[in-house]
């Protein structure tokens, strides 16, 4: 059976974790990936990666515009597996803690909650005031994963690619969707390493 993920950039930093979503996606038969993509989102993108809308588009099976209310995204009695938005802004975030369904990005969201479909957002802000702390427990609240890319060491990263694979790997965690050799997964400390 076909999973729909519905994979969404914002113009927060990090538009590399939601662009290498969509290339890892695309290489699984059984996921149909729909984008959505913020104005902010396209102007991050290509200054960080180099990508432009094209070049993003082309890596996901449907497209939507961010303004695009009558998408079939938009209702929840189309079926979608999840939902993850990667990066997500503060504005996003505080958009979807607060049902606001100003665009397309955050009425999917709180279509994805409200179905009680699994919710996955990658925030890139640091620090933190008490407001994003806040909404990010009132989604936390209503069933979605705050997931920040905050990178892992123990897999002895040694590039971006690395790092980048490591947070996509445990995001499509999440989202019960495992790509082999994407992760390296923790096995414990060796025992030459270890004291007694």
């Amino acid at each position: 059976m076909i999973k729909r993920v519905i994979v969404a950039i914002t113009g927060a930093t990090g538009c590399i974790y939601g662009i290498r979503l969509l290339q890892v996606l695309a290489e699984l038969p059984e996921v149909e990936s729909h984008l959505i993509l913020s104005p902010a989102g396209i102007i991050t993108a290509k200054h960080e990666t180099g990508f432009d809308k094209k070049a993003i588009s082309v890596l996901a099976d449907v497209c939507h515009s961010h303004k695009d209310f009558g998408a079939s995204i938009s209702s929840g009695s189309f079926p979608v597996h999840s939902m993850i938005v990667a990066p997500c802004s503060m504005n996003t975030l505080g958009s979807i803690a607060h049902g606001l369904d100003n665009n397309l990005i955050s009425r999917a969201a709180g279509v994805t909650l409200k179905e009680r479909r699994t919710l996955v957002l990658l925030p890139r802000e640091t620090p933190l005031h008490l407001v994003h702390l806040r909404n990010m427990t009132i989604v936390t609240e209503m069933g979605g994963i705050i997931a920040p890319p905050v990178p892992s060491f123990y897999q002895h990263p040694v590039n971006i690619e690395d790092i980048v694979n490591q947070t996509v790997g445990r995001t499509l965690d999440s989202l019960g969707i495992e790509v082999p050799d994407l992760v390296k997964r923790w096995e414990g400390l060796n025992k030459e390493s270890t004291t007694e």
